[in-house]
């Protein structure tokens, strides 16, 4: 692996250039334009601080970036884990977030090393899809309090926005018409300006100048500490076993979200740049980072889809973007911190609004509802409900438990024709061979011939009544297990009792091989298997003498 990973650096470093350097810096300057505002956001919205999603967004630039997967890949904190973070913040307090990363990025590096990258192949499209509008909701719901200038009280998005009931809902019209003002401003900003100056970079500006020059009673972010080592961050001293034991489900959550995360964010700037991602090496990277972060006082960070995707807009060439982008942030922190601590949390939670929405994959959503997919809408309808309900990790498994379901139900679908043997079509005259396959019929199975089958199989035997020869044509039978395997068996060996000849044709070598593992070759007489039904016709054999 590591020799795989210095060959690809050496790939991509070769003719590496001051034009090349300059795109690198350029592009990462530009992503670190789009990236500042989202730190500070889901920093904020994880229900830490935006000096922690600041300080995760520099250090994972100076530590994934170099080791990722793909040059491309422009890792930092994201809304969806943001949104798991809210009711673990809640419960266990910022020390819990930091071991919880901690064992999250340990399971992630060990992943990588023990090359688990097509794991996230095994999820079905539509529960990602159901996943991330329900991560796309707890994010809108946890930002209601910034958005409106109130209060609520509860370890997750649900039960504050229930806490209303009791404690009120009095909305601050200064924080509202600040907020409101950076949605519109994100929704209706020329998608041409956009690629210069980022939307949400100019409207938390526009909006932050408002409210000093003004001087607006609303919430603003607070002090930014210039200095990659704050107060509150994880020291070795606050590891034990029995708080690490109490994390390890969250630690599960976060460490699913940011494989799926951090590999489709690669398969998809992979997509646009025809450099495909090394997902175990991305793993390895996403783990070495979230194993350091917690020692920094940062928050668990994944590869971004934004910010990848205007990596490579904006040129990138190779992993150096992402240093350079750190870099950047790191530069506005020393020197921007005053300013960036009196930004309106109005401000962050209208762009996080707009986030949440755009977010949702409303492309895929649309053609599974206009399609009337009905299995991939229950995919997604339960995913999102117990991702807003419950957490990731069960959201997960309860999609794909109902994709497995859907799944073997399709798989079991088995289709069984019959005909009678016609010898004219074949243009057979010989009157030996018309009278031997007189009464002939054969059956074609298509489909895979798994245990829910078995009963299809065991009706054939009624369907072939009266037939003295039947020949089974099965190059359509793409598997056989051993329940169907038993009733093919006692079939087979029903017919032949009542003196019927058979003989099985066109079996694939998979389903051969199954055959050789059980005794059904034997009771048949492997000169009774062909290649195909006409090669069974055109053989000239006594009558009596098949499967005889």
């Amino acid at each position: 692996m590591l020799h795989n990973f210095a060959v690809s650096l050496k790939q991509e470093f070769k003719g590496y250039n001051a034009s090349k350097l300059t795109q690198d810096l350029m592009a990462g300057l530009t992503v670190a334009a789009v990236a500042l505002p989202l730190a500070l956001a889901f920093g904020v919205s994880s229900g830490a601080d935006a000096a922690a999603g600041l300080i995760t967004a520099i250090i994972a630039g100076l530590i994934m970036s170099p080791l990722s997967g793909g040059y491309y890949q422009i890792s930092g904190p994201t809304g969806a884990m943001a949104a798991i973070l809210m009711s673990l913040v809640a419960t266990y307090g910022m020390e819990g977030v930091y071991i919880a990363t901690l064992i999250a990025g340990v399971l992630l590096l060990l992943s990588g090393l023990l090359r688990l990258g097509k794991l996230t192949a095994f999820i079905p499209a539509p529960v990602i899809t159901g996943f991330t509008s329900g991560i796309a909701v707890i994010i809108a719901l946890g930002q209601i309090d910034n958005f409106f200038g109130t209060s609520s009280q509860g370890t997750s998005a649900i039960a504050k926005l229930f806490s209303y009931a009791s404690l009120g809902f009095s909305p601050n019209i200064t924080a509202v018409l600040l907020g409101a003002f950076v949605v519109l401003f994100m929704v209706f900003f020329p998608k041409k300006w956009n690629a210069i100056v980022p939307a949400s970079l100019l409207s938390i500006i526009l909006a932050t100048a408002v409210s000093l020059l003004m001087k607006l009673d609303v919430s603003v972010v607070g002090e930014i500490p210039k200095t990659l080592i704050p107060e509150s961050r994880l020291t070795l001293s606050a590891l034990n076993l029995e708080t690490a034991g109490s994390l390890v489900t969250p630690a599960i959550s976060i460490a699913i979200l940011g494989m799926i995360e951090s590999l489709l964010c690669g398969a998809s700037a992979g997509r646009m740049t025809g450099v495909r991602l090394n997902s175990n090496q991305e793993l390895i990277a996403q783990g070495v980072g979230n194993i350091l972060l917690p020692f920094f006082g940062g928050i668990p960070a994944t590869a971004a889809i934004a910010r990848t995707s205007v990596a490579v807009k904006s040129g990138a060439r190779t992993r150096l973007v992402g240093i350079f982008h750190a870099v950047g942030l790191l530069i506005s922190m020393f020197l921007l911190a005053p300013v960036m601590s009196q930004i309106p949390l109005a401000a962050l939670a209208g762009v996080l609004m707009v986030t949440a929405w755009r977010m949702n994959e409303w492309e895929s959503i649309h053609y599974i509802f206009s399609h009337k997919f009905k299995g991939a809408m229950l995919e997604f309808v339960a995913t999102m409900a117990a991702t807003i309900i419950f957490d990731l990790t069960a959201a997960i498994l309860i999609g794909v438990l109902i994709g497995l379901v859907f799944l073997v139900t399709r798989l079991s679908f088995i289709e069984i024709n019959y005909e009678d043997v016609d010898m004219k079509r074949m243009n057979i005259t010989d009157p030996v061979l018309c009278e031997r396959y007189n009464n002939a019929k054969v059956v074609y199975i298509t489909g895979p011939m798994i245990f829910a089958n078995t009963q299809a199989v065991t009706d054939i035997a009624a369907k072939v009544e009266g037939a003295d020869t039947v020949l089974f044509s099965m190059r359509g039978v793409s598997n056989i297990d051993i329940s169907c395997a038993q009733a093919l068996r006692e079939l087979i060996q029903g017919l032949r009792n009542q003196g019927v000849d058979v003989a099985l044709c066109g079996l694939p070598t998979r389903t051969m091989k199954m055959m050789q593992r059980t005794d059904l070759k034997n009771i048949i007489g492997e000169e009774n298997f062909y290649w195909s039904v006409e090669r069974v016709l055109l053989t000239n054999r006594a009558k009596g003498k098949l499967a005889a």
